[in-house]
């Protein structure tokens, strides 16, 4: 009984260590928690800017991890337009299908975005969707119309900073009178948007619309109405919009030159009247032969410009080439793209295949008219092969769909801000608000 009595204390006296090392654990953890709160207000300024250069909301978490933190960076919310560090680039909003468009009753007031890069999705809360619709996407910048008043706005969907451009409907009277139809669909159609930030922290919009708005429309966002340039662009095609310059596909035909890359500057503010420089063509394009015509492509991938040239006919085929070697007049056919894929449509768009694990790198994803397939040509191989399941033909990809499909649907506005999916179904008009949006 006596020798019981005096084992007992043993596992008292462990479980005092116990305690004692959980205290010394959460002493030191304390301590290292507030070093790192510490840091110096120069250290945590440095790390704050390379995380920025990865990403916006990577930056936000940073500055959220403590008061000192907080305290040491700058505020993206009043800057997440002016200052083009807080554009949430790579960021775009994610078509959900079945109709459920931005500011669809289902969805309850949120809107899911995803990254191109990294493969995150994260679900906002934006009311205002109720009366606006999306129009474009700069930089993950939202180009928005506001419903009853057409007044165009940006919006940063992660800070919540609006700004407020003129109404289109002041463009109107720019839409050439040569073209049928309802004018609204040159206007609300838009190619490609660009935002500028002077040095005095004036924003300029520029807006290239579809073919039957021959002229560049650009305003700063304290302009009552739309100015347009001088000049018209004809027989263009494939905008996108790089640094604050959009960039465009031009063909004058083979005795003229063959196609060629066009760069159009920023407005300049200056001087009694803003006014845009015409276009200046950079770079000219490997011409096809005659009986195997070559269209071109242009895609935005990272610092880069990539020009993707496709070829009809029997004989299909696919090239890429740098914009930056045809500006040099090198002809350096690429055979790969770091991994990389590139969603060629009306609109282009290059996804880290890494992130996606249904995406296969160094390819070209594109719709095989042909064969009525979303297909998937592989840069080193040469050779083709369906991206996803399911044939085009009579609108038929089964639901639920891949990955692919909802980024494939990010290539053509129409369908991509109606919340609906390529291929799904045949393609429908607004279901609310249709007399404000059409076009859009």
């Amino acid at each position: 009984m006596s020798s019981r009595c005096q084992s007992r204390p043993a596992p008292l006296a462990a479980c005092s260590k116990r305690r004692r090392r959980t205290a010394a654990d959460a002493t030191a953890a304390t301590h290292d928690s507030s070093s790192w709160a510490s840091l110096h207000e120069d250290l945590v300024g440095l790390i704050a800017c390379r995380v920025l250069v990865g990403d916006l909301r990577d930056y936000i978490r940073f500055r959220a991890v403590c008061p000192n933190w907080r305290s040491s960076t700058a505020c993206p919310r009043g800057r997440g337009i002016v200052d083009r560090r807080f554009h949430p680039r790579r960021w775009m909003l994610l078509p959900e299908g079945h109709g459920l468009h931005p500011g669809h009753g289902k969805l309850g007031g949120f809107v899911r975005f995803f990254n191109l890069s990294t493969g995150d999705f994260v679900r906002v809360q934006l009311p205002l969707f109720k009366d606006h619709c999306v129009l474009d996407s700069i930089d993950g910048i939202l180009l928005l119309q506001r419903d009853h008043d057409t007044v165009a706005r940006l919006l940063n969907p992660f800070t919540g900073d609006i700004l407020d451009f003129p109404p289109l409907e002041t463009l109107l009277r720019y839409v050439d009178p040569r073209f049928l139809g309802n004018k609204w669909y040159y206007i609300r159609r838009i190619g490609a948007a660009s935002i500028n930030v002077s040095a005095d922290g004036v924003v300029s919009l520029m807006i290239l619309g579809s073919p039957g708005m021959l002229q560049v429309a650009f305003a700063t966002s304290g302009d009552q109405q739309w100015r347009v340039s001088s000049w018209h662009l004809i027989q263009t095609f494939s905008p996108v919009s790089f640094q604050g310059k959009i960039y465009v596909m031009r063909d004058n035909g083979r005795l003229a030159g063959g196609p060629e890359v066009l760069e159009i500057d920023p407005p300049q503010l200056e001087g009694m009247e803003p006014w845009v420089p015409p276009p200046r063509s950079i770079a000219k394009c490997p011409a096809g032969k005659t009986d195997d015509p070559i269209l071109y492509y242009l895609v935005e991938r990272g610092s880069e410009i990539l020009v993707i040239g496709t070829s009809f006919g029997d004989r299909k085929k696919i090239s890429a080439y740098r914009l930056a070697d045809l500006m040099l007049g090198r002809n350096v056919l690429m055979t790969g793209i770091d991994g990389d894929a590139l969603f060629i449509g009306q609109r282009n768009l290059c996804v880290r295949s890494k992130a996606f694990p249904t995406i296969v790198g160094d390819t070209i994803v594109f719709y095989y008219r042909e064969k009525h397939y979303v297909a998937q040509y592989h840069l080193s191989s040469g050779t083709f092969s369906p991206a996803s399941d399911g044939s085009t033909k009579g609108c038929a990809i089964p639901s639920p769909c891949s990955i692919i499909c909802h980024i494939y649907t990010c290539c053509y506005r129409q369908q991509w801000n109606k919340g609906q999916i390529r291929f799904q179904g045949e393609r429908k008009k607004w279901r609310v608000k249709g007399k404000w949006r059409i076009g859009a």
